[in-house]
């Protein structure tokens, strides 16, 4: 059984209002039997690598026409863009093509043979390109833009460049994926170890380039498995809100999955509709993403403004959906993914790249030592849209210390559970986490504009006391909207401040500084279900610049281990958002500014 989504894709583009240099051509997988959108001639042979090095003059860079020229003409960055690879060891062309809703038609993968006609000719042009060089995927002869792959495996000095208008759309069918012995991937169980990433390497200075894109699928129907025919991997995902203990976790597969190794570059790409996370690093000395563009779910799985019919998103609630493949997504209806996890890595910038992806925006996370602690982390001008915001956590057991967050748009668009900056661990997962500053923050519309919390989840009193230490945590020039219309507006927008304080052990949340930090009006402060006040066992310091809900934080001190320090001497302006939510710069992005 397959499905298409019930639309016309063509109608429900919705533009940006900010011009691009470029715009994303319609890319997803899976359902629709529409006729493709340029068909290959009869008899024309399959196309084949250019096997002879070229040396290439890159493209020029559209970074200009998305942000305003105080952003680009940041001189801690001159001289760290990236640039394209230098020599292309082999050009492989497309043979497939997208259909008229911009989807692959479910006759080209439907069989088991067919589902990652590509992988073979990819993962070999890689493995027999020296060192130092890149594949490059182009269009077909006769318009061709689509390829269609399983997992692949990016040799450590060998580079992917994805040209524009090309789409690499990975094969929705689990098997492909598996991991032998594990977990069956493609279900949901109670851990989540059974599935390939679409993309794995240790890098060596290698990385994946181009004005291209990576699209998961997450919301085609699965072709193998106790679900196909039946889910989508999305729907997979929403079995662990409904399927208990047993089915808390999902087996998809992350779209790109950086383990240790080095100097990894990650320049220009889209990644969209992952199953489950985006690009993942693990253990890795050295990760730049610069220009990024991450969207889930995009327009081609769902309807403008997300408004999707009733009955047609996953099931989040109640009885566990076992039977029916959703046809419409929203942020909401999307589990674990995250756009950028900078895991257990260090030496990482993350610059000039928009994110809307349901999940975690960039999650900085710090598990298993592999590095030491993570640091030297500076995330400077992104834009976020719909997600749970800027966090550090939950695992932070190895350490953080050192993250710099600089010129940062978050929209939250009146999704639930949303957060602009957020600090979040607990004793099952806690470890130091220090010497983190975010100066230049705008954020609209989230229900929690500031977390800073010991008991991420509500989770206390954990065994194995791995307790989180909170502290020299710097929050300057940031500003807090109220927007017309939304439900995060004035005491609905909460703080939440919450050192550890249990079983006999203290481990405040120190040397907390808000400095020129600005709401539209008060907030509220957040309710849990556990007895950790909110505030509590926090040390909090206003100054020098003005901190608007200073009277909120003097009321509330003097209780739960609570204190506050008024070191205020200056007023200079609130932090200017003025220019600092766009739209997504993506034809196919379901939703980007208010309506108007």
């Amino acid at each position: 059984m397959t499905t298409s989504l019930p639309r016309t894709v063509g109608a429900l583009l919705h533009l940006p209002a900010l011009a691009v240099t470029s715009v994303l051509l319609i890319a997803c997988g899976g359902g629709s039997s529409a006729a493709t959108e340029v068909p290959a001639a009869a008899g024309t042979p399959p196309s084949v690598a250019v096997a002879v090095p070229v040396a290439v003059t890159p493209p020029a860079t559209p970074a200009a026409a998305l942000w305003p020229a105080a952003a680009l003409d940041d001189a801690a960055l001159t001289g760290l863009e990236p640039a394209m690879p230098a020599t292309v060891c082999a050009s492989l062309p497309a043979n497939l093509a997208r259909n008229a809703a911009g989807l692959l038609d479910a006759r080209l993968d439907d069989a088991a043979a067919a589902s990652q006609p590509d992988a073979a000719r990819i993962q070999a042009a890689l493995d027999t390109c020296p060192a130092g060089q890149a594949v490059k995927l182009v269009a077909g002869s006769q318009g061709q833009s689509a390829f269609l792959s399983g997992p692949l495996t990016l040799p450590g000095k060998v580079s992917l460049w994805i040209d524009g208008g090309v789409t690499v759309f990975a094969s929705r069918r689990p098997a492909d994926y598996q991991i032998a012995g594990k977990n069956a991937c493609g279900e949901a169980s109670a851990s989540d170890n059974g599935c390939l990433a679409l993309i794995t390497t240790t890098p060596d200075g290698n990385g994946l380039y181009g004005d291209g894109v990576i699209d998961g699928r997450g919301g085609a129907v699965l072709t193998s498995g106790a679900y196909a025919g039946r889910l989508s991997w999305w729907d997979v995902g929403a079995l662990t809100k409904t399927g208990g203990k047993a089915m808390s976790s999902q087996n998809n597969p992350r779209l790109v999955q950086v383990n240790n190794g080095s100097a990894f570059t990650f320049y220009r790409l889209s990644l969209q509709n992952a199953p489950k996370f985006h690009l993942v690093s693990s253990g890795v000395d050295g990760v730049t993403v610069w220009g990024a563009k991450l969207l889930s779910p995009s327009l081609e799985y769902a309807v403008a403004g997300y408004r999707c019919p009733a009955g047609s998103t996953p099931v989040v609630s109640g009885a566990p959906n076992l039977e029916r493949p959703s046809t419409c997504f929203t942020p909401e209806t999307v589990k674990n993914t995250d756009g950028i996890d900078p895991g257990q890595s260090k030496n990482v910038l993350i610059a000039y790249s928009h994110i809307s992806v349901g999940d975690d925006g960039i999650a900085v996370k710090s598990h298993g030592g592999k590095t030491g602690p993570v640091g030297n982390l500076r995330i400077w001008h992104n834009r976020m849209y719909f997600t749970h915001g800027m966090s550090i956590g939950s695992e932070t057991d190895s350490g953080v210390d050192g993250v710099s967050i600089r010129d940062l748009a978050i929209d939250g668009y009146d999704m639930g559970a949303t957060s602009g900056l957020r600090i979040k661990s607990d004793d099952s997962r806690g470890g130091e986490v220090k010497n983190v500053v975010a100066d230049g923050v705008c954020v609209r519309r989230v229900q929690q504009p500031i977390a800073i919390d010991s008991y991420y989840g509500d989770a206390a009193e954990a065994k194995n006391g791995l307790l989180p230490d909170l502290h020299d945590i710097t929050v300057r020039n940031f500003r807090y909207l109220d927007t017309a219309g939304s439900r995060y507006n004035g005491k609905q927008a909460l703080l939440l401040l919450r050192g550890y304080q249990s079983a006999g052990i203290s481990k405040p949340l120190y040397k907390l500084r808000f400095d020129n930090v600005v709401f539209d009006s008060l907030p509220g402060w957040a309710v849990t279900k556990i007895s950790q006040a909110v505030p509590s066992s926090a040390t909090v310091s206003m100054g020098p610049g003005p901190v608007s809900f200073a009277s909120v934080l003097t009321a509330a001190a003097g209780s739960n281990q609570f204190s506050v320090t008024d070191q205020r001497a200056t007023s200079p302006a609130a932090y200017d958002c003025g220019a600092a939510f766009v739209d997504f710069p993506a034809a196919n992005a379901p939703m980007s500014q208010p309506d108007k």
